[in-house]
């Protein structure tokens, strides 16, 4: 296993993944502009391959959205989850100036609560989808 993470992911790859994890697809234009739009992406790839990626949604002021955490089946309970929410977090507190404070919010996959919350986030239980989860980041 040669596990590298970068920061691009097209958008062949991006829907790939997410038919791993039983997640809905949509056309390849609407996933290239998601990506294109995207405030930061990290992507992790075994040997070239896409295993898993998240996409950071930001204003740039005080919201930001903590999209689409994918881990293929295959390689999951190995960190790169954890890795992948990390990088994401940093990424963001790298970029926030002195004083900022950003609400980053979620939407959890149903069964994955406890997971995000390890990252501080807080549940809020939902009937029909996973929780919904934000925290504030401060410096």
């Amino acid at each position: 296993m040669m596990i590298k993470y970068d920061e691009k992911i097209d958008p062949e790859e991006y829907m790939r993944l997410r038919q791993m994890v039983g997640w809905g697809v949509f056309p390849i234009e609407e996933a290239a502009a998601g990506i294109q739009n995207t405030y930061y992406i990290v992507c992790v790839r075994d040997q070239g391959k896409a295993v898993g990626c998240a996409r950071l949604l930001w204003d740039q002021g005080y919201i930001a959205y903590l999209a689409d955490v994918i881990v293929d089946p295959a390689y999951q309970g190995r960190g790169i989850g954890r890795e992948i929410v990390e990088r994401c977090i940093n990424h963001l507190k790298a970029s926030m100036k002195p004083g900022y404070k950003v609400k980053l919010n979620l939407m959890s996959a149903k069964g994955k609560e406890e997971f995000y919350e390890k990252f501080g986030f807080v549940v809020r239980p939902n009937d029909i989808f996973g929780a919904g989860m934000d925290q504030w980041i401060c410096l």
